[in-house]
């Protein structure tokens, strides 16, 4: 059998490697279509015993390489350097809560606990006040809770999307924040379920309020941990999302909403 590996300059490599050309969107250009996918390959590769990676960066140009950073690279020290530029964006000396978020693919694992370490010790270095959890699992918001205190969890979660619920219900339990992404659908997909639904619509109608009233209203009304945190560049959707807090669901909205 011929050799599995070979020197190539410096270093000695395995003889398949990868070609990072096609991590960036069409014609080598832009950002990929799917983030976490490419990033998903790139972890793939490593632990498949990658350790040849072809790159430049006119691919993107530059986007292969951040890809490359944000999936291999040194994470921990990552985090703590994106938790300073925050302070220093900001002008603050001091984040209450501060987010880990995973990928779609990421695993409970030493990768993890690696990250949460970096996470204890900007908390202990007195950097944020509070360590949270971003689109995870109900098995990393209980490996998490095995190695430190968590402030929050920050899931996907509204009327169409209710993956995230057994999540909720171990927040409600331990009484850990729970703040729903996305509480109105997704702003980047077309025909929003949420707002387009007939049960929001009859809600809204016979409640006298708006269909994003009635979908805030559902989730405040789910736990009293549940956190919300709905975007807008517009002054007139602000205040209907503020309002939303005067929004009472009676026993036939709950019904129908369930």
């Amino acid at each position: 059998m011929e050799p599995r590996r070979h020197v190539l300059g410096p270093a000695t490599v395995f003889r398949i490697g990868f070609g990072a050309m096609q991590l960036p969107g069409p014609g080598v250009f832009g950002p990929p279509r799917d983030r976490d996918a490419a990033i998903a390959v790139l972890r793939r590769a490593a632990d498949l015993g990658v350790d040849h990676i072809d790159t430049a960066h006119f691919y993107g140009p530059e986007v292969a390489n951040e890809l490359i950073q944000a999936a291999l690279h040194d994470q921990p020290a990552q985090l703590r350097q994106g938790i300073e530029d925050n302070l220093r964006s900001l002008a603050v000396d001091h984040l209450a809560v501060v987010n880990l978020r995973l990928m779609d693919d990421a695993k409970p694992d030493q990768r993890f606990e690696d990250q949460l370490a970096a996470m204890v010790k900007a908390r202990d270095d007195g950097l944020i006040g509070g360590i949270g959890l971003s689109n995870v699992s109900l098995d990393h918001l209980r490996y998490a809770l095995a190695i430190t205190d968590i402030a929050c969890v920050q899931n996907l979660m509204n009327l169409s999307d209710r993956r995230s619920m057994p999540i909720l219900e171990e927040c409600h339990a331990r009484g850990i924040a729970f703040v729903p992404f996305f509480p109105l659908g997704s702003g980047f997909s077309r025909g929003n379920p949420v707002l387009v639904s007939t049960q929001v619509a009859d809600t809204a109608a016979r409640l006298g309020c708006t269909p994003a009233q009635v979908a805030l209203a559902w989730l405040l009304d789910l736990q009293p941990e549940i956190l919300l945190i709905p975007g807008t560049s517009s002054m007139s959707h602000l205040e209907e999302n503020m309002s939303a807090a005067n929004v009472e669901l009676d026993a036939e909205a709950r019904k129908l909403l369930a």
